[in-house]
């Protein structure tokens, strides 16, 4: 079953070659490669009823052919039958296929019925050869993606060998048939066959495909291996051990007496979820999801002081420099009364410092390290890590998750805890297909005192009235970002570039301070630059989207966002969710060039219409699909290749719940059941 069946006699090493360019190396493989769409063949139609601009199938004889080589060369064959006449132009063609057509009898061609002046025809049509023995196809023909040297008909060959091969062989028993009886779903063979080549139905209307029952089996195989996997996964971490840590209760008090602000019920609720994880002696693998600025920060850092308090290290890394820094100096500020060692490593920090920070580290004498990439490396040695953080998890891979998971020396056999951090809200089938291996707590709540950011959508024409409403604000000591997607010109996109809008802003601003950071500078400019802008020494800052993930400046008023229509909706409220930090209202501008695809005005009308994160987040699953959202080749888990998040709750539902039942039998049969649905079973198994 892992290898295409029966080399020798079903398929050629060449074949293989070709196949494996699709992605198609074992049996399972090409029986789920399904068609793209089908064609109808099943009726023949006359020339004179064949419908200009629609695909016929027509039975005609060749009377002529010819080659012309104006204006390109091309085959030309002058058809008819009792009802007319027809051309047919090939533009690539053989000479053995010359040679076969000119002594050819009644021939079949299929394709898109074209009108010229006074004649019909079609280019490029699919053909056959009909002798008495002849028949038409009861079943649709199924069009596939393909490759070069590997045609449509030797595709469908290899693909109906290969079924009645399995059926012969009996390879695909069903497993669960319990399951498939409750939910009535035919046999996976049944499915299969049908789905390559179905029963007579509107051609054109695929969704008939993904409506009926043989696609609703395979999509529910495919959510029940990946449930199963992610619930075994769930399963193994817990028999691992991690260090139990006590409820610091004194410490953590006298740490929210400090602040300046109160937990909402949310933050409470999620700290006492990540506390009770801490006793129970094995990892947690928890995944802290909210809104911009909704506090998951404080959060973890009131969780650290429990580790901190047992004796244990805690590491809190961050995707980007500048939100590093912002990190270390918050966490500075929050325990500028308290004895714990909190130290920052990034690729910026001099060598010399770098060094002693290693020694710190191993050592154990740093409580808390807050990091980039940075905190990978292996000269990074920590002496009892019990704890780690990572904010906007979706930015590290997960054999980076490993290396830090790993690096700590003296933990006796103990697996340190894990939170993952993200402020791009989640969907809820999302949560229940992608993070069933983890445990989700959500802060559903923003602090108080926050007023609701205003969202404005201009067209590009109106920049100059910008400017006016610019002097407003920082007339009122406000300050302002104007956020570009460039840096320097680019000869494919007619973008307007963060270095032009910086000059055309200075020139105009005689009397404010303008500033410009983006991802090319050197980390020690950017931190330059972004203490001065929360200094408000800087009033006005234009940026690249290097401000997305993080930067805090309760004075920032008004955002003002260069050709929005080139930004996905999550990129968008992360940007917008770098103002509005304060009490004073904001404003947020959203400039796109005119010409708007329909899914760019689908997404501006949503980000216009919505401030709630989490059905941002719903609107951008729909739009983008899971891969991209997750970004698969990071998230280190299966992708699904049948199932549509949006449309298959319900069967997901069903999965889940079966998945469920399944893992607490101990059913023999999972194992078996994940090698024939997730294609690179034996990788993600480690993950």
């Amino acid at each position: 079953m892992n290898q295409i069946l029966s080399k020798k006699k079903l398929l050629t090493e060449l074949q293989a070659k070709k196949l494996k360019k699709l992605g198609i190396t074992s049996t399972i493989d090409l029986l789920l490669y399904l068609p793209n769409k089908y064609n109808d063949q099943t009726v023949i139609q006359t020339i004179n009823d064949s419908l200009v601009g629609e695909k016929s199938q027509i039975e005609v004889n060749v009377n002529d052919l010819e080659v012309k080589y104006r204006p390109k060369k091309n085959l030309i064959l002058y058809v008819s039958d009792q009802t007319g006449q027809m051309q047919i132009r090939f533009l690539h063609y053989y000479p053995s296929q010359i040679k076969q057509l000119e002594s050819a009898g009644l021939v079949r061609f299929y394709g898109e019925v074209r009108q010229q002046s006074n004649y019909k025809e079609m280019i490029h049509p699919e053909y056959s050869l009909v002798n008495a023995s002849t028949g038409l196809s009861k079943n649709l023909t199924p069009i596939y993606s393909t490759t070069k040297g590997l045609s449509q008909n030797m595709l469908r060959k290899l693909i109906k060998n290969h079924i009645e091969a399995a059926i012969q062989n009996e390879l695909f028993k069903e497993l669960f048939l319990n399951l498939y009886k409750k939910y009535e779903f035919p046999s996976f063979i049944d499915s299969i066959s049908f789905l390559h080549e179905p029963l007579k139905i509107k051609v054109d209307d695929i969704e008939n495909i993904h409506n009926s029952k043989f696609f609703k089996r395979l999509i529910y195989d495919e959510l029940l291996a990946q449930q199963l996997f992610l619930r075994k996964q769930y399963n193994l971490l817990k028999k691992n051990k991690a260090p139990k840590f006590k409820h610091a209760q004194p410490k953590q008090k006298i740490f929210l007496e400090q602040l300046n602000f109160k937990l909402t019920d949310s933050q409470i609720q999620v700290l006492e979820e990540i506390q009770n994880d801490f006793t129970k002696g094995f990892p947690m693998n928890r995944l802290l999801q909210g809104d911009v600025g909704c506090g998951k920060t404080v959060v973890a850092t009131i969780a650290a002081i429990d580790c901190i308090e047992a004796g244990f290290q805690v590491a809190f890394m961050a995707p980007t420099e500048i939100l590093a820094e912002q990190h270390y100096e918050k966490l500075i500020n929050w325990f500028k009364d308290s004895s714990y060692e909190i130290l920052l490593l990034t690729g910026s920090v001099p060598k010399k410092a770098k060094l002693e920070t290693y020694l710190k580290i191993e050592k154990g004498s740093a409580d808390i390290v807050i990091g980039t990439h940075a905190l990978f490396q292996e000269a990074v040695t920590f002496n009892n890590l019990g704890f780690y953080i990572i904010d906007e998890q979706h930015r590290f891979g997960v054999e980076q998750r490993m290396l830090l998971k790993n690096n700590s020396k003296n933990l006796q056999g103990f697996e340190p805890h894990q939170l993952m951090m993200s402020a791009t809200p989640i969907p809820r089938t999302l949560s229940m297909s992608f993070f069933a291996h983890m445990d989700v707590s959500t802060i559903k709540e923003l602090p108080g005192g926050r007023r609701p950011i205003t969202t404005k959508v201009y067209l590009d024409d109106k920049r100059r009235q910008l400017l006016n409403l610019i002097d407003e604000h920082c007339k009122k000591n406000n300050q302002v970002y104007w956020v570009c997607p460039l840096i320097e010109e680019s000869e494919f996109l007619d973008l307007e570039t963060a270095n032009d809008t910086y000059q055309e802003l200075e020139k105009y601003f005689i009397n404010q301070k303008v500033g410009l950071i983006h991802g090319k500078m050197k980390a020690e400019e950017k931190k330059e630059i972004m203490k001065k802008f929360q200094q408000n020494l800087i009033q006005i800052l234009v940026a690249t989207s290097v401000i997305e993930v993080g930067v805090d400046v309760p004075n920032a008023t008004l955002m003002i966002i260069e050709n929005s229509e080139r930004l996905g909706l999550s990129q968008l409220h992360q940007l917008r969710g770098r103002i509005g930090r304060g009490e004073k209202s904001s404003f947020c501008v959203l400039l796109y060039k005119n010409k708007l695809s329909s899914t760019a005005k689908q997404r501006l009308r949503i980000i216009y219409e919505n401030s709630d994160g989490f059905k941002i987040a719903e609107e951008d699953l729909k739009l983008r699909g899971p891969g991209e959202l997750l970004g698969y080749k990071q998230s280190g888990l299966p992708t699904l290749r049948f199932a549509n998040l949006n449309r298959d709750l319900v069967i997901l539902e069903n999965a889940r719940n079966d998945a469920n039942g399944l893992i607490e039998k101990n059913d023999v049969r999972i194992n078996e059941h994940m090698k024939r649905w997730l294609r690179n079973f034996e990788e993600i198994v480690t993950v």
